[in-house]
Parts: structure tokens; sequence; C-alpha cells
């Protein structure tokens, strides 16, 4: 049973605002979940096509060392790169409180 059966009902101002309220809300999340997914939905379809192109880059940069007899420098710095982040992750993992 609802308060305002016994006392007095919220008058027409108040119950139009609560509803103008609620609809704000709804409206302001779906507008957050839209913008999200204009984000997110390019990066997730980009995502073989980026694949594609650090495949190729990796094996350019392989045939340009073999041509070059320099070797390959993105190897050194993405290892050095990967080791840091385990590093780090490893670091933030076992340091939370359990």
């Amino acid at each position: 049973m609802h308060a305002y059966l016994i006392t007095a009902k919220p008058g027409r101002l108040a119950r139009a605002a609560r509803w103008a309220g609620r609809w704000t809300v709804r409206l302001l999340a779906l507008l957050v979940m839209v913008g999200l997914g204009a984000v997110v939905f390019p990066l997730r379809a980009a995502r073989p096509v980026l694949n594609y192109l650090a495949t190729r880059a990796a094996w350019l940069e392989l045939w340009a060392a073999s041509v070059t007899g320099i070797g390959p420098v993105g190897a050194a710095v993405g290892s050095g790169l990967t080791d840091e982040f385990v590093r780090e992750f490893h670091k933030t993992r076992t340091g939370a409180p359990a």
C-alpha cells in the first residue's frame, strides 16, 4: 500500500518532474552506450586490417634486415616492451591485498 493512498497524492507537477527525470536518465544512459559503441565498433572492425598490416610490417623488417645485413630492431624493442609490461603487471597483481 502506497503512502499517498492514505495521505495526499503527489501533484501533477511532481509526477511530471519525476517522469521527466526518469526519462532523462534513460536517454543519457542510451547516449553513453551509443557513444561507446561508436568508439569500440570501428576498432573491432579494423582489427583484421591492423593484424595484416602488423604482419606485413614484420615481414618487411625481416626482408630489409636480410638485404642490408642490419639486425631487426623491432624485435629487440618489442621484446623489451613486453618484458617491462610483464614486470609491471606482475608487480601490480602480486602487490594488491587479497
